[in-house]
């Protein structure tokens, strides 16, 4: 699976950003666990939010009630609508692909600089 993120950029504490990621080279799109993981500078590489193939999700603690992960099985695309963005969330983030009952994922985005500043 190829995949490609965009939507990434600078914003201020309190805005909003929505990431895409674009997935190409499967037909079983809606057979994989869709993630966004992001990696801060110094900081190892974290699981920010996750979609199974249920459609059942799971956040990171600091996220919760803030970011909402979402999928186009039609479109293969994942998006991660993040509201009330916090200096704290500056990151590069990730697109990730784990199929179904692997450990880990398959695939991985170039990744997409979100900037949280004033």
């Amino acid at each position: 699976v190829h995949l490609v993120e965009s939507g990434g950029g600078l914003v201020q504490p309190g805005g909003s950003l929505r990431l895409s990621c674009a997935a190409s080279g499967t037909n079983i799109f809606s057979m994989y666990v869709m993630g966004w993981y992001r990696q801060a500078p110094g900081k190892q590489r974290e699981l920010v939010a996750a979609m199974y193939t249920s459609s059942s999700t799971t956040y990171e603690d600091s996220v919760k009630g803030r970011f909402t992960i979402s999928r186009d099985n039609t479109k293969k695309m994942v998006y991660l609508q993040m509201n009330n963005l916090r200096f704290e969330d500056t990151a590069v983030y990730y697109c990730s692909a784990k199929f179904r009952g692997r450990p880990e994922p398959d695939s991985w985005g170039q990744g997409t600089q979100v900037t949280v500043s004033s």
